[in-house]
């Protein structure tokens, strides 16, 4: 019975990079794979310290604070803040009431809270497509010169193509001479 080479995943399965003759065998592949996530690593961090060097106090503290606002810590807490809020101020059990209902004071720092996080949440967005924009810009880069090697490589092995057809045909014009001068 044949196995099935197909079956196997791919670190399993020693193949070789196409013209090259590298045996890329389970051992190689992780060592290509923490290379590359080490150089990620490096990239995505000194995207980090140059955001970080470049960016105001004022800027980064808006960014934390719209981190926080859209996040399920932040809903939670909030909803435990506005039940136990309506719940103080509803129940007949306690003798004081600081927000009767229909809850005034509790509107009024709702809207307090979006007036003051809508325009933060949106500061932290348009600083956020700026380094996105930031980040794609860099990435286009590297993808064009990635794109430009291989285009060097393509034409380089084009030459040597020809040059190897050029050393054939040459070989071959040798080889009746070379028959002609052994008869």
């Amino acid at each position: 019975m044949v196995k099935n080479e197909s079956a196997k995943p791919k670190f399993e399965r020693a193949s070789d990079i196409q013209g090259y003759d590298i045996e890329l065998n389970k051992k190689r592949v992780s060592r290509i794979d923490s290379l590359v996530k080490n150089y990620e690593k490096r990239v995505t961090s000194r995207l980090d310290e140059e955001y970080e060097h470049e960016t105001k106090l004022s800027d980064r503290v808006a960014d934390k604070v719209a981190a926080f606002g859209g996040s399920w810590s932040f809903i939670i807490i909030f909803a435990l803040f506005l039940i136990s809020w309506i719940l103080v101020n509803a129940l007949p059990i306690l003798p004081f009431h600081f927000d009767p209902q229909p809850f005034i004071l509790l509107n009024l720092i709702l809207s307090f809270i979006a007036a003051f996080q809508a325009p933060i949440i949106m500061m932290s967005q348009n600083r956020q497509a700026a380094r996105d924009k930031h980040e794609s810009l860099i990435d286009f880069a590297i993808n064009y010169k990635a794109e430009q090697e291989a285009d060097d490589m393509q034409a380089h092995l084009h030459r040597m193509e020809k040059e190897l057809s050029e050393i054939k045909q040459m070989l071959a014009a040798m080889q009746p001479e070379k028959e002609e001068t052994e008869k």
